[in-house]
């Protein structure tokens, strides 16, 4: 079992205190064409049916996004975006107190999004695609996410090639880290994304999930979407909605790993899944909250 260092998030006033086992961040794609369930929470109303029952089952934060980033992709404007994620997370804060991140690129979406009662901006990009995403963050005093990918939704996966993945992706970390401290973001509200699946292969995407205690160099908290993935078919031969077991395979090895922030499609088979192997490998009272050490 590896223990990672103890690293707090500083998420506007929320702050995530290093736990035991991997928290979770729940999907709500409020989109017509995400790859896994596009369209099943389009509507304001399901989103938001959506997003509470996630909480309900134990997400610590409500990931929403309002534009696909499967590969191939076509962008969404702005506007459209606001239109679909801005009253999902008006009506998520009014009944739940769990911490909101917003999943986009776009500096216009975040600020509406932070202001509407989200903590985290979640930016496939690393806060590169948009210039003026920094400043919003810095402003807000938000949770960044750094994800690293290689090229857009729409090339990512045209044969993405690497010399050293793993080398590569680290050498990203650090230059972003330090880019964004430079524009006036607090370093302890960074957290990191190896980017599975966005610009890699099967056997990269396996590459960096092996490197997670490599990643732990760097000094902050690591998030890991593989949730339901292309890579997976490759390990198990199941298409999208037949993933859920590698999904929680691929979990439980990165707990071992010390991930901290695992995002899920998934939320109860996780918490269970989690809750279990925390009472067997690390010695936790299984009547004790996932979210209490």
């Amino acid at each position: 079992m590896y223990t990672s260092p103890d690293v707090r998030w500083y998420c506007c006033e929320h702050v995530f205190e290093k736990s035991r086992q991997p928290r979770l961040m729940g999907i709500v794609n409020v989109t017509p064409d995400s790859f896994s369930d596009g369209g099943a929470f389009f509507s304001t109303e399901t989103a938001v049916q959506q997003a509470l029952c996630l909480a309900s089952q134990g997400a610590d934060i409500l990931d929403i996004g309002g534009e696909s980033t499967r590969p191939g992709s076509l962008p969404v404007a702005a506007d459209e975006e606001i239109r679909r994620v801005i009253p999902v997370i008006r009506e998520v804060r009014k009944h739940s107190l769990q911490a909101i991140s917003v999943d986009t690129t776009k500096a216009q979406v975040a600020r509406k999004a932070l202001e509407a009662g989200a903590l985290i901006i979640n930016d496939i990009s690393g806060l590169t695609f948009d210039a003026e995403m920094v400043a919003v963050a810095r402003d807000f005093k938000a949770g960044v996410i750094i994800n690293h990918i290689q090229g857009t939704p729409q090339t990512m996966q045209h044969n993405p090639v690497y010399t050293d993945v793993v080398q590569e992706v680290f050498e990203f970390f650090e230059r972003r880290i330090n880019q964004l401290i430079d524009g006036g973001i607090s370093a302890e509200s960074i957290c990191l994304d190896p980017g599975i699946g966005f610009g890699k292969t099967a056997a990269h995407n396996l590459s960096l999930l092996r490197a997670i205690p490599h990643f732990r160099k760097l000094g902050r908290p690591l998030l890991v979407g593989h949730s339901r993935k292309r890579f997976l078919k490759q390990l198990t031969g199941r298409d999208v909605n037949e993933r859920e077991y590698g999904t929680l395979g691929v979990s439980l090895g990165l707990a071992q790993l010390g991930v901290d922030f695992l995002r899920i499609h998934d939320v109860a088979a996780h918490r269970d899944c989690l809750l279990a192997y925390s009472a067997v490998a690390l010695n936790i009272d299984p009547e004790q909250s996932p979210q209490q050490e």
